[in-house]
């Protein structure tokens, strides 16, 4: 099968937007990309992004905050958005997206604030302790499938695949020390790391990065915990412009108190450079393991 490319595969479909009028674009929720029936937080930022960037008088999310209203079903969305500040080397903007209820009346799912810039445009220079997370390579790396049929050929019993429809559309292959959950063996730590990337092949850019920072599986998974882990709010930061290939994904989770945790991620091309960063508030819906 031939590779997808940027414009022109499952994603781009699945995030298109069509302007109805000046800041107000017609969307569609697509069941692809759904955890437990609800749209993926990663993927509504992506939807979302992309109508901002045609408000917005530049191309590219520097950082993009999301605030998760109420669960985003699939089918017909509308994305409002507002030119708050235009400037040279950066604009600001808002936007919603909204769905109609089942009575009639327009419901707000999601609201957001962004900058943009033009991440071409950005100097060279990098100081930095930040170091890409040590992963097995690729191919000794595991897809979640996997994991669940060596459970199962083990006498263990795999965590339910709730996010089935969103892992078929990528290619996530588990670093094995961060994915004793997938086989009902969780370590005990807050912390997922893998290889992604999208299943046709598509190569990561700006808005594939707004995916990629809440796509991986809960990390309150590898703490001994299964269910839904809907996210509350999510902050985004894109530092360059991604290589092609495979990006590497860390997530970590260092405090889990009052029913909610935080998760915060890394994101590194094939060029061993930080291309995003992120934190998000998440509330788990959780049992014990076992």
């Amino acid at each position: 099968m031939a590779q997808a490319t940027i414009g022109n595969s499952e994603f781009d479909r699945d995030t298109a937007v069509t302007r109805r009028e000046p800041g107000v674009y017609e969307a569609r929720v697509s069941a692809g990309w759904t955890v437990h029936g609800a749209a993926n937080g990663g993927y509504l930022l992506a939807l979302i992004g992309r109508a901002l960037g045609d408000t917005l008088p530049h191309p590219h999310p520097f950082t993009i905050t999301a605030h998760y209203l109420g669960a985003t079903r699939p089918g017909p969305a509308l994305v409002r958005t507002t030119a708050v500040r235009g400037g040279r080397g950066l604009s600001t903007g808002q936007a919603s997206l909204c769905q109609t209820a089942p009575d009639g009346t327009e419901t707000e799912r999601v609201r957001v604030l962004a900058s943009y810039g033009d991440l071409d445009a950005l100097p060279a220079d990098i100081r930095t302790t930040a170091k890409p997370p040590a992963i097995p390579p690729y191919e000794h790396c595991a897809g979640r499938n996997e994991g669940r049929d060596r459970g199962r050929d083990e006498g263990r019993d795999p965590v339910p695949d709730a996010a089935a429809a969103l892992s078929e559309r990528l290619d996530v292959r588990l670093d094995p020390a961060t994915a004793g959950w997938a086989v009902g063996a969780p370590s005990g730590r807050g912390e997922m790391r893998a290889w992604f990337g999208l299943a046709d092949g598509r190569d990561p850019d700006p808005l594939a990065l707004l995916l990629a920072v809440d796509a991986l599986p809960p990390t309150a998974f590898e703490m001994g915990l299964t269910g839904w882990v809907p996210t509350v709010e999510l902050t985004a930061h894109v530092r360059r412009r991604p290589a092609p290939g495979p990006l590497r994904v860390c997530v970590v989770t260092r405090n889990l108190a009052g029913g909610y945790l935080e998760e915060d991620a890394e994101v590194w091309d094939t060029q061993d450079r930080l291309v995003a960063q992120s934190r998000q508030l998440a509330r788990p819906v959780v049992k014990r393991a076992g």
